[in-house]
């Protein structure tokens, strides 16, 4: 298979139906948004935690289930889609770690080890993502666990970056105002 066809060279690109659409589309904007937060996970990985690097070789899966539900403008019932199973694992993940953590008092400031920082940053491209969902969705008929399930994951990344940073040592550091 070729890595290059030339379709794209006019500035369209294919739905997963075969539909051509432009590549500044919302549709594309919000799956192209979750590819890049896709590959910022990925490069997370290895964190040092074999926990956490399994559950963000989940998320990445997850991801491409998103991409594909948001790739699809007319989905059929046995189409990749985000269902609430997805959302609900990612809350059961937040709920252990958040056993393992010191309870927040403040905000805290994005930063730690690497591996940490990194999480932050995916969080505030899944945040992006989100927002292109939701625009998305303002536009046409979307699967709305999609973007719940982007809101979810962005709290999610958020209490990794919080795990990583306590287990190698990182203090969190609040925001003076």
């Amino acid at each position: 298979m070729a890595i290059y066809t030339g379709r794209g060279d006019d500035g369209q690109t294919d739905l997963r139906d075969m539909s051509r659409v432009s590549k500044a589309s919302p549709r594309i904007e919000a799956y192209g948004t979750v590819d890049e937060l896709n590959a910022l996970i990925g490069t997370t990985r290895p964190t040092g935690h074999d926990d956490v690097d399994e559950r963000l070789r989940e998320v990445q899966n997850h991801l491409h289930v998103v991409q594909a539900d948001f790739a699809n403008p007319d989905p059929d019932e046995d189409d990749p889609a985000i269902r609430a199973d997805h959302i609900e694992t990612v809350e059961d993940w937040i709920d252990e770690y958040d056993e393992e953590l010191e309870p927040l008092t403040s905000f805290i400031l994005p930063t730690g080890s690497d591996r940490g920082a990194a999480l932050h940053h995916a969080r505030t491209v899944c945040r992006r993502a989100e927002r292109r969902a939701v625009a998305l969705a303002s536009e046409e008929a979307i699967n709305e666990q999609a973007v719940q399930y982007l809101n979810r994951l962005s709290d999610g990344l958020f209490t990794f970056g919080r795990v990583v940073n306590a287990r190698d040592g990182e203090p969190e550091e609040a925001p003076q105002y």
